[in-house]
């Protein structure tokens, strides 16, 4: 399943960079609104998860919100989330960063995280920014803040927004110094996460792709492994261990 040059290679890396995408959640039956699960309730998600969409029906776009929260309450980490979180042990210094909201790295155990996307238990206000995080439904159809009354949104970058600064800085950072760099269960199509791949190719380091089909990305990887990441990661690590 993994090349023996790949084995060597990360038993002598000090920095390997770890990014995942919707692919690693869809395993613990997260949909991951493309294709097929692109629609809720006969609604474009790409369309409902904007800005634009709270402006115009607050209503419309929290029970969409709520119903994801519901649906991630109910939600476990799979083996390849936990996988993730034995490797770290391997690596001086390991860098893990995720395109998802639903919070299941945490949950399995990985401790330092960068969420480009945000999560999705987080909410703040459009206003004031007054941050609040919950497990819980919020209160009412159209949440308040609870400082300035206005009205509150979801701790997720929406289509056509901005990644926070910070998170990217750290992403790209981790990517242009990591020895190994694994991108796992990503469509290599979303920007800026889609970039991270290449500026560690470019500075270096052995690109591997775990995926269940080819990607854009897969031309360029030095190490491609179809498959489900909570069927391949557990021998990952059980190879690091030999």
């Amino acid at each position: 399943m993994f090349s023996d040059k790949l084995i060597k290679r990360l038993k002598s890396t000090h920095h390997i960079t770890i990014l995942t995408g919707a692919g690693i959640s869809a395993e613990s039956g997260v949909p991951t609104f493309r294709g097929k699960d692109g629609l809720w309730k006969n609604h474009d998600v790409m369309q409902l998860a904007t800005q634009q969409a709270l402006k115009a029906d607050a209503e419309l776009f929290w029970e969409f919100y709520n119903w994801r929260r519901k649906l991630l309450a109910e939600v476990q980490p799979n083996l390849g989330h936990y996988a993730i979180v034995d490797l770290e042990r391997f690596f001086e210094e390991f860098s893990l960063i995720t395109q998802n909201v639903d919070g299941l790295h945490k949950l399995a155990g990985s401790k330092q995280v960068v969420e480009l996307h945000g999560n999705i238990k987080n909410t703040f206000c459009n206003d004031c920014h007054y941050k609040i995080r919950t497990d819980d439904e919020l209160d009412g159809p159209v949440p308040k803040c609870p400082k300035c009354s206005g009205d509150m949104r979801p701790g997720v970058v929406l289509f056509g927004e901005a990644l926070p600064a910070d998170s990217l800085a750290n992403s790209q950072e981790a990517a242009a110094t990591s020895e190994v760099f694994i991108s796992i269960g990503t469509s290599a199509l979303v920007e800026p996460a889609a970039s991270l791949p290449y500026i560690a190719k470019g500075n270096g380091a052995y690109l591997v792709e775990i995926n269940m089909e080819r990607t854009p990305l897969s031309d360029h990887a030095d190490e491609v492994i179809l498959g489900k990441s909570g069927e391949i990661l557990p021998f990952l690590a059980v190879e690091l261990d030999k």
